[in-house]
């Protein structure tokens, strides 16, 4: 269907079951909805009003943060004028997919609800870029590593079990067709913390190494020797995305929830942040020599 002039496209119908599931649909359903508002000139107060909610139920929902009831839509859909029943229900198919659970919600017992979003972002992601500064990063680690962190939180051993699974399914999307390009710097500090033990330490450094022969996988340590840099103050991850509805999105983890951020001002600070950082770390291929090295010393240990 043509769009009319002035008139935000509705949703296109391949996004219906995109990589991310129901993740992916919110953001794509509550950008369109916010476009329609703005276009529309009606504010979030006079939109929660319309679906008995208040102007922060408008928020989450446009930020793609809550899944979308049928019945809330179509009054929004009414509120913004849309009419046209082709394009309604294309909407409403959209809005039934975002309470469609994904694979990882069978992890719920484990699973903070804030970085449940993580997940389904990285499932759509096409470009991954991501700093650390204590750990290696999660989508990297290996099994007795990734169990050696979930350690030092106050858990049970199932519950550590549970989330050493979950970490390891995440894995899985870099060897699924269609990977996204995972581009990892990583502090010096957390390749010579001996998290788990010098024998897991090891092990997990040779995975590192092995990991990045994978052509669409790289990794760059920061050394000691650089002192300060870019990106000082904690890990940064930011995700960019072939659907043209999704935008790119720069994930700051705290300790017990969250950030988001996708207002271009924010986004285009962390992307220069990111390149800078790019740019004073070490090379990909010096990269695999100091890994080269970690595992030499190991092994003369």
């Amino acid at each position: 269907m043509i769009a009319q002039p002035g008139r935000i496209p509705p949703p296109r119908p391949h996004i219906e079951h995109p990589r991310g599931g129901p993740t992916v649909l919110r953001i794509i359903l509550g950008t369109q909805l916010r476009r329609l508002r703005e276009a529309a000139g009606i504010t979030r107060e006079a939109a929660g009003d319309a679906i008995r909610g208040s102007h922060a139920k408008i928020s989450r929902l446009e930020l793609g943060r809550v899944g979308c009831k049928e019945r809330d839509v179509a009054d929004l859909l009414t509120l913004y004028h849309v009419t046209d029943e082709t394009e309604r229900a294309e909407f409403l198919t959209l809005a039934r997919g975002t309470s469609t659970p994904g694979w990882w919600h069978q992890y719920s017992d484990v699973l903070p609800g804030w970085f449940e979003t993580l997940i389904g972002l990285e499932e759509a992601a096409a470009v991954i870029r991501t700093y650390e500064v204590q750990f290696i990063p999660g989508l990297l680690q290996t099994a007795d590593y990734a169990r050696a962190v979930c350690r030092l939180g106050n858990l049970s051993e199932r519950e550590v079990a549970r989330r050493v699974e979950l970490r390891l399914r995440r894995q899985a999307l870099l060897t699924a067709p269609g990977a996204p390009r995972l581009w990892a710097v990583i502090d010096e500090a957390s390749l010579r913390r001996p998290l788990g033990g010098p024998g897991v330490m090891a092990e997990q450094v040779r995975h590192l190494l092995e990991l990045t022969h994978l052509p669409h996988v790289t990794v760059q340590i920061a050394p000691f020797h650089l002192g300060g840099h870019a990106a000082a103050g904690g890990p940064i991850t930011i995700l960019r995305f072939q659907e043209p509805d999704l935008p790119d999105i720069v994930y700051l983890e705290q300790l017990t929830s969250a950030l988001y951020l996708d207002k271009r001002d924010d986004v285009d600070h962390y992307l220069a942040v990111m390149d800078r950082l790019s740019a004073q770390a070490e090379s990909p291929r010096a990269s695999q020599a100091i890994l080269e090295q970690l595992i030499k010393d190991a092994d003369q240990n």
